[in-house]
């Protein structure tokens, strides 16, 4: 009957205006909702593989082992670099602070991640696998009783006996009560796209208010981080960036000058003045900003507002300086110094 109706030499029933666009508008929020699922998906794990491993485990109904996430990879490896580069120096202590905030990056996402899967995802999938099926089972189950509604229809029409006449009317009665019994079915679940539409509506909304809190923390998170770093001074930034004017100091002579203090205790001294410093003649008295616990024993621990001796040694890294204290001596950071006159 399907054939002879394509070949235009059937009957074919016509379903009302409405149910057409019930029909076209379930299939057009089943087409979205397909693609919308599967692109934040993508959004969420850009990793194909990952992706792959979550199916496979959702399929066995097992749940997939834990992974560590790419933020939360990079500060660990900033937090060991930073480590072994020493917390002392002003380099090492930045990679730590920074590796620590990636960390809590890496875990605002995996929170996104679970939450969006929750709120978002999961509705969206069940709508997919569960509503759109029934839908999908029903409109198919119509389309056959339409065929047989029209074949019933052909076959009364081909009727020339009086008796196979009344025989195929009461089989066109038969078949054109289940046709309308389950195209009212039919239409029935198709209504339910409202409802749909507005819970899925719901569900954004979580998704959206996700995604604002994972920003927000992200962003509070690099202000903090900056704010311990503090900002470099110009000459260090791009031309086409915005620089941040250093923080002043008291003393025209201090290493910090131009150099950049943190609420942390970081300082970041411009290249002039550690030239200047590395390349004074002699000794000189310097002040101690903060406090320094001496890694091993070629390095001196310091005290806040302390004044010691420092003088430069040819072959030492340009970040550390020779500080002596009465009989003591070893080596000592020069952030952490306000050279004086």
């Amino acid at each position: 009957m399907f054939t002879e109706e394509k070949l235009g030499q059937a009957e074919k029933t016509e379903l009302d205006a409405h149910l057409e666009n019930l029909l076209s508008k379930a299939e057009c929020t089943k087409i979205w909702t397909e693609k919308i699922m599967k692109q934040t998906e993508v959004l969420l794990q850009p990793n194909p593989n990952a992706r792959i491993e979550e199916f496979v485990y959702e399929k066995l109904d097992r749940k997939a082992p834990s992974r560590i996430n790419n933020p939360e990879l990079l500060g660990q490896y900033m937090i060991d670099a930073g480590t072994e580069f020493g917390p002392g120096t002003a380099y090492g202590n930045a990679l730590i602070k920074c590796g620590e905030t990636q960390k809590r990056i890496g875990t605002a996402d995996r929170e996104l991640i679970q939450t969006s899967a929750l709120n978002f995802l999961t509705p969206l999938r069940n709508f997919i696998e569960g509503d759109y099926k029934t839908i999908a089972k029903e409109r198919k189950l119509l389309q056959n009783k339409r065929l047989d509604l029209d074949a019933a229809k052909t076959r009364l029409k081909k009727a020339k006996a009086a008796e196979t006449r009344a025989s195929s009317e009461q089989e066109l009665r038969i078949t054109q009560s289940e046709f309308d019994r389950q195209a009212e079915i039919t239409r029935l679940l198709l209504e339910g796209i409202s409802s749909t539409h507005a819970h899925h509506l719901r569900c954004l909304n979580d998704f959206v208010e996700a995604q604002m809190t994972y920003y927000a923390q992200c962003y509070q998170y690099m202000l903090d981080l900056q704010k311990q770093l503090g900002s470099f001074p110009s000459n260090y930034c791009n031309n086409n960036q915005t620089s941040v004017a250093p923080v002043p100091s008291a003393s025209s002579n201090v290493i910090g000058s131009s150099a950049l203090t943190s609420t942390s205790g970081l300082v970041i001294a411009s290249p002039t003045n550690l030239i200047d410093l590395k390349e004074c003649s002699g000794s000189r008295k310097a002040r101690v900003l903060y406090d320094y616990d001496a890694a091993n024993s070629s390095e001196l621990s310091l005290l806040a507002d302390e004044v010691i001796t420092v003088f430069s040694v040819v072959g030492m890294d340009s970040d550390w300086l020779m500080g002596e204290r009465g009989n003591q001596k070893g080596r000592v950071p020069i952030t952490y110094l306000e050279l004086l006159n």
